[in-house]
Formats: structure tokens, sequence, C-alpha cells
């Protein structure tokens, strides 16, 4: 095994070269992701066999500095199926009831939880006990209460807590970044976030409060109020927000379908987003500065993304997002890398912290302040 220095230095020559791997049939690219790598690999389970989980799994394929090792499921059929695909013993397979025995199993470094949203405290908190590092799905939990005592737990059982912000390691996205903070867009005046589509399917989990923990705003509206605070550079300090409601039958109690909502920052700009599971097409971030400005269209989808500035189109390669995130967060887990964007904790939980602030807006009608700094 080679030595933390070599490690790093073999992730840094990683960096420089992003090679193009093809996401899926529809993706522009068809070489395969191969960075030169010999050193440490993060052995990962996950937990939550749907289909995002199967998504990662067939990013991971990819990686280098990252393996699927384990999987974690209520549904023995699945379980079945993978095991046949990904080629995982039957000693690194859990159900929900028993999984805390991960803790006496070496193969396995780290689970990333990728279940219904209101699972995720209670399942952090399991895997954290068991001595394992988490990776969690966004959002990290339903509120910045549980987001907090997941914080406390992982540190606790001196565990890393990462949370699957696969935008923070998107090319394009980080050469807008890049360019904001060179001064090239000047002043941020302005962010808007459009994010949502049309929810057909009605019997799926997103649609009950007791596992999704709302609704839009939840689910594709993070991307906005994340996207926010990584394309202006700020934490807001003010929240307002209205939500609208057509169909009754479908959305009820404590299930928001659209919501509109507003964020101050201390610098001046303002971000106008929406939330929403009533509309298509709606898959777009726009930066302005004094100088310039970024737009990406779309932002947050599985990519391609594409993009444009005053300066004209971004080139950077796609790569699958998830393939990127995981090799990331192995050099995050084993050798402490800092990534450009945080994706920790303490990341989700100012997330979290506003979308609290956002319900209560919607609820009350005023304006909220945010601490978060």
């Amino acid at each position: 095994m080679n030595s933390r220095r070599n490690f790093l230095q073999t992730l840094s020559a990683a960096a420089i070269t992003f090679p193009f791997l093809p996401l899926d049939a529809s993706a522009e690219s068809n070489t395969v992701y191969n960075p030169p790598y010999d050193g440490p690999v993060l052995k990962v389970a996950i937990m939550g066999l749907g289909s995002y989980g199967t998504r990662v799994a067939e990013a991971m394929q990819a990686c280098k500095m990252a393996k699927l090792t384990g999987v974690i499921s209520g549904t023995p059929s699945k379980i079945k199926n993978w095991q046949s695909k990904y080629n995982i013993p039957d000693k690194n397979c859990y159900n929900y009831e028993n999984f805390d025995q991960v803790r006496n199993n070496p193969d396995i470094d780290a689970v990333y939880v990728i279940t219904p949203n209101a699972l995720h405290h209670d399942q952090v908190l399991r895997v954290a006990k068991a001595g394992k590092h988490v990776i969690c799905e966004k959002p990290m939990a339903v509120n910045a209460k549980e987001g907090q005592e997941m914080i406390d737990a992982c540190r606790n059982a001196k565990v890393k807590l990462l949370v699957g912000y696969r935008m923070h390691f998107e090319p394009k996205t980080l050469e807008v970044i890049r360019m904001r903070k060179a001064g090239e867009l000047g002043k941020i005046m302005f962010f808007q976030g459009l994010s949502g589509f049309k929810l057909t399917d009605t019997s799926q989990w997103r649609l009950n409060k007791q596992l999704a923990g709302g609704g839009a705003l939840m689910d594709i509206g993070i991307y906005a109020i994340n996207g926010a605070r990584y394309m202006i550079g700020e934490e807001p300090v003010w929240v307002t927000a209205e939500e609208t409601k057509t169909d009754i039958a479908t959305f009820r109690e404590g299930v928001d379908e659209t919501i509109q909502f507003q964020l101050g920052f201390p610098g001046g700009a303002v971000a106008s987003c929406l939330s929403t599971y009533n509309m298509n097409h709606l898959d777009r971030f726009f930066l302005n500065g004094d100088k310039g400005f970024a737009e990406l269209l779309p932002s947050t989808g599985y990519g391609p993304i594409k993009g444009r500035t005053h300066k004209g189109e971004l080139t950077q390669p796609h790569i699958a997002h998830q393939t990127i995130q995981m090799d990331e967060m192995a050099g995050i887990i084993l050798a402490d890398k800092v990534p450009i964007v945080p994706v920790d904790g303490e990341e989700g939980l100012r997330d979290l912290k506003i979308i609290d602030a956002i319900y209560a807006s919607a609820k009350a009608g005023t304006r909220i302040k945010l601490g978060l700094a």
C-alpha cells in the first residue's frame, strides 16, 4: 500500500486530467474514465437498492478509489440480483434489521445511505455506532434538529459524515465557481434557481410525508438552495417563501407541490428560486454579476450539464457525476482531501436550516432571518 504522500500525489495527478465517461445511452462521450491510480480503495456498501442506488452502483464500476463491496436492503430478491451482477459475497449482504453487524466486517469501510429522507436519521446513527464512515444522500435529514444529531453521532463515533452533493464535483459547475472566485463575473448581484418536474407516479414514497419529510422542496428544491449558496459564495441571511398548491388530493398536508422562495445574502445579492412537482423543463441556474454572467441549462440533471458565460460556451468534459463523487469522497475519507465545495455534515445542516426557514416563512407569510455563518 502506498504511503499517504504517494496517495495524495496520485489523487492530484488524477485531478489534472478529466477523461470522459458515458453516463448512459444519451451521454455525449464514449470513452472510459480511467485515471492512473495505485493506492488505497474505499470499500462501500450501498443501503437502499432503488433507482438511484442502482445509478450509483453502475457509476462506481468506473471508480478507481472506491469499490462497491456490500449491500443493505429489505428486499431479498434485489440483494440476489446485485450479488450476481456485482459479485458481492453473502457475508457482505445485510437487511435493515441486521446491518449493525457491519461493525465486524473489514470488507466495508463506509455505508452510502440511499433510502427515503425520513429514514436517514436513524440509519446514519446506527451506521456511526457500528464504527463505519457514512455517506448520506441529500437531504441529509428532514429537519435541522435531526441533522445536528447525525453530525454529533458521527463525531462521537470518530467516523466521517459526507452528504451526496454530486454537483460539488461536476466540472462545468466548478468552472463557474472558479470564475466567480477569480472575479471574472464582478460583484454578484443575482441568482436564479429553477428546480422541478411534473410528478406523475402518485404511488411513490415522495408523496408520503412520513417517508419524504415534505414535498418538492425536500426532493428537488434542495438543488436550488444549495446551488444558490455555492454559486454566490455566501451564506444567506434571510428568506421569504410562498407555497402554491393546485392539487390537494395528490399533495396532502405537509407535502408541498410548489414553493417560490427568495434568499438574501450579506453582499447584497438576491436569489429567486422555484421548487415544484407540477412543472417540467425546470433545471436552470443563472448567476449575474456586474461584469458578466453564467448559465447552466440543464444545471443539476444527471448529464450532460450544459452551460455558457459571457465569455462563451463551457466545454469541460461530461463525466458520470457519481463516478467523480465517489472517487473524490474516497479521497476525503481516506486521505483528508479538502473539496472545493464542502460535502460534510455541516454543509448538509446549513441546507436543512434553510429548508426549515422556507417552510416557516411560507406558513407565516413573513421574512425569516437566518444565522448560518
